[in-house]
């Protein structure tokens, strides 16, 4: 019952994963909305429809955004001045939906289409060329909920990602563990000859 409603609550969250909410993401935030843990007006991307959905949702009164979150503002991206960029990967490690496309030592750009606007990348960046820009479109409801379906996806599978390089990472420390004994046992070897 716990994860239903915490999956209703995520498919009304825009997934911009931003953290202004004070979670790592939008699914975090949704599931300590459904335990009691969190408010319903914690987040400023989903602004004022996103909160008044969550409120009939939950069947609880609606409560403006907790400026304390942020404000309510247009839908925005971000976009990289190129000629500035010095190929840190800062940006790219920031990003929790893998919008951003570059190399280390190499020009980096924002995939907009694919961008949450959760401005995660412009505090790790050390020349300050990344900036928000206002997008000048009206998007209907059903493509909002395509983007944030699309978001949804993508961040779920930059986790998987991270998770499944930590597991092999600790699976290689293992294999680096059993060839360094490996390699004393043969040298105990040589000695015994």
């Amino acid at each position: 019952m716990l994860d239903d409603i915490t999956e209703k609550i995520n498919s009304i969250l825009p997934q911009t994963q931003c953290g202004k909410c004070d979670f790592s993401g939008c699914k975090p935030y949704a599931k300590a909305i459904a335990e009691g843990k969190a408010d319903i007006n914690q987040c400023p991307p989903g602004g004022k429809t996103g909160i008044l959905k969550i409120a009939q949702l939950l069947n609880v009164e609606y409560k403006p955004l907790n400026e304390r979150h942020g404000v309510i503002k247009p839908r925005e991206i971000a976009i990289i001045e190129e000629n500035e960029c010095i190929g840190c990967t800062l940006c790219i490690l920031a990003c929790p939906v893998d919008a951003i496309l570059g190399a280390s030592k190499s020009m980096h750009t924002v995939i907009s289409d694919e961008c949450t606007g959760c401005e995660l990348c412009i505090e790790p960046c050390p020349v300050d060329c990344i900036k928000m820009e206002p997008l000048n479109v009206e998007d209907s409801e059903s493509i909002e909920n395509k983007r944030a379906s699309l978001a949804r996806s993508r961040y779920e599978f930059k986790q998987q990602r991270i998770l499944r390089e930590r597991n092999n990472t600790k699976a290689n420390r293992v294999t680096t563990a059993e060839k360094k004994q490996a390699i004393a046992n043969a040298m105990a070897r040589l000695k015994k000859k």
